[in-house]
Protein backbone atom coordinates (compact mmCIF):
# COMPACT_ATOMS: atom_id res chain seq x y z
CA UNK A 1 0.00 0.00 0.00
CA UNK A 2 2.90 2.30 0.71
CA UNK A 3 4.26 2.00 -2.82
CA UNK A 4 0.85 2.65 -4.31
CA UNK A 5 0.40 5.71 -2.12
CA UNK A 6 3.85 6.99 -3.12
CA UNK A 7 3.11 6.49 -6.84
CA UNK A 8 -0.11 8.51 -6.55
CA UNK A 9 1.58 11.25 -4.54
CA UNK A 10 4.41 11.55 -7.06
CA UNK A 11 2.00 11.74 -9.99
CA UNK A 12 0.06 14.64 -8.44
CA UNK A 13 0.40 17.84 -10.45
CA UNK A 14 0.81 21.18 -8.78
CA UNK A 15 -2.42 22.79 -7.66
CA UNK A 16 -3.79 25.37 -10.08
CA UNK A 17 -7.05 27.23 -10.52
CA UNK A 18 -9.63 24.96 -12.08
CA UNK A 19 -9.49 21.41 -13.40
CA UNK A 20 -8.53 19.98 -10.00
CA UNK A 21 -11.12 17.18 -10.02
CA UNK A 22 -8.50 14.55 -10.82
CA UNK A 23 -6.29 15.84 -8.03
CA UNK A 24 -9.17 15.54 -5.56
CA UNK A 25 -9.70 11.93 -6.68
CA UNK A 26 -6.01 11.24 -6.11
CA UNK A 27 -6.26 12.75 -2.64
CA UNK A 28 -9.32 10.62 -1.83
CA UNK A 29 -7.51 7.44 -2.90
CA UNK A 30 -4.49 8.43 -0.79
CA UNK A 31 -6.78 9.01 2.20
CA UNK A 32 -8.37 5.58 1.74
CA UNK A 33 -4.94 3.96 1.46
CA UNK A 34 -3.90 5.68 4.70
CA UNK A 35 -7.05 4.47 6.48
CA UNK A 36 -6.41 0.93 5.27
CA UNK A 37 -2.78 1.10 6.36
CA UNK A 38 -3.81 2.31 9.82
CA UNK A 39 -6.30 -0.54 10.05
CA UNK A 40 -3.63 -3.07 9.11
CA UNK A 41 -1.31 -1.74 11.81
CA UNK A 42 -4.14 -1.95 14.35
CA UNK A 43 -4.64 -5.60 13.41
CA UNK A 44 -0.94 -6.30 13.99
CA UNK A 45 -1.06 -4.48 17.30
CA UNK A 46 -4.06 -6.48 18.51
CA UNK A 47 -2.11 -9.70 17.91
CA UNK A 48 0.77 -8.45 20.04
CA UNK A 49 -1.60 -7.46 22.84
CA UNK A 50 -3.22 -10.88 22.74
CA UNK A 51 0.12 -12.64 23.07
CA UNK A 52 1.14 -10.42 25.98
CA UNK A 53 -2.13 -11.02 27.81
CA UNK A 54 -1.93 -14.77 27.20
CA UNK A 55 1.65 -14.88 28.48
CA UNK A 56 0.63 -13.11 31.69
CA UNK A 57 -2.23 -15.54 32.22
CA UNK A 58 0.07 -18.49 31.49
CA UNK A 59 2.58 -17.23 34.06
CA UNK A 60 -0.16 -16.93 36.67
CA UNK A 61 -1.40 -20.42 35.78
CA UNK A 62 2.09 -21.85 36.32
CA UNK A 63 2.40 -20.03 39.63
CA UNK A 64 -1.10 -20.89 40.87
CA UNK A 65 -1.82 -24.18 39.06
CA UNK A 66 -4.67 -25.10 41.34
CA UNK A 67 -6.76 -22.03 40.42
CA UNK A 68 -9.24 -23.13 37.76
CA UNK A 69 -10.12 -19.54 36.81
CA UNK A 70 -6.77 -19.01 35.09
CA UNK A 71 -7.36 -22.05 32.87
CA UNK A 72 -10.82 -20.76 31.98
CA UNK A 73 -9.47 -17.28 31.34
CA UNK A 74 -6.92 -18.64 28.85
CA UNK A 75 -9.59 -20.68 27.06
CA UNK A 76 -11.91 -17.67 26.86
CA UNK A 77 -9.09 -15.42 25.69
CA UNK A 78 -8.25 -17.92 22.93
CA UNK A 79 -11.91 -18.08 21.85
CA UNK A 80 -12.12 -14.31 21.80
CA UNK A 81 -8.93 -14.10 19.73
CA UNK A 82 -10.24 -16.67 17.24
CA UNK A 83 -13.32 -14.49 16.67
CA UNK A 84 -11.11 -11.41 16.48
CA UNK A 85 -8.92 -13.07 13.82
CA UNK A 86 -12.01 -13.83 11.71
CA UNK A 87 -13.10 -10.20 11.98
CA UNK A 88 -9.58 -9.03 11.11
CA UNK A 89 -9.63 -11.19 7.99
CA UNK A 90 -12.94 -9.65 6.97
CA UNK A 91 -11.60 -6.15 7.62
CA UNK A 92 -8.48 -6.85 5.57
CA UNK A 93 -10.58 -8.21 2.71
CA UNK A 94 -12.79 -5.12 2.86
CA UNK A 95 -9.75 -2.82 2.77
CA UNK A 96 -8.42 -4.49 -0.36
CA UNK A 97 -11.83 -4.59 -2.06
CA UNK A 98 -12.40 -0.89 -1.36
CA UNK A 99 -8.95 0.07 -2.63
CA UNK A 100 -9.34 -2.09 -5.75
CA UNK A 101 -12.74 -0.56 -6.45
CA UNK A 102 -11.49 3.01 -6.02
CA UNK A 103 -8.43 2.47 -8.18
CA UNK A 104 -10.14 0.51 -10.95
CA UNK A 105 -12.95 3.07 -11.27
CA UNK A 106 -10.59 6.04 -11.27
CA UNK A 107 -7.48 4.72 -13.02
CA UNK A 108 -7.50 7.38 -15.75
CA UNK A 109 -7.76 10.22 -13.24
CA UNK A 110 -4.99 8.65 -11.17
CA UNK A 111 -2.68 8.40 -14.19
CA UNK A 112 -3.62 11.77 -15.71
CA UNK A 113 -5.38 13.95 -13.13
CA UNK A 114 -5.69 16.90 -15.50
CA UNK A 115 -6.86 14.86 -18.48
CA UNK A 116 -5.09 14.35 -21.78
CA UNK A 117 -4.07 17.98 -22.09
CA UNK A 118 -5.36 18.35 -25.65
CA UNK A 119 -8.02 20.95 -25.00
CA UNK A 120 -8.69 22.67 -21.76
CA UNK A 121 -12.13 24.14 -21.32
CA UNK A 122 -12.58 27.14 -19.13
CA UNK A 123 -15.49 29.13 -17.82
CA UNK A 124 -13.89 32.37 -19.04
Amino acid sequence: MGQLKLWIQLSMPRIEDGNNFGVSIQQEVINELSRSEDGAFAILDSGCKYLGTRAKLGTKLLKYGNVEDYKRAIVELDRKEAINLCLCCLDTRNYYITIHDLISKNMEKLKRPRGSGVASTSMY
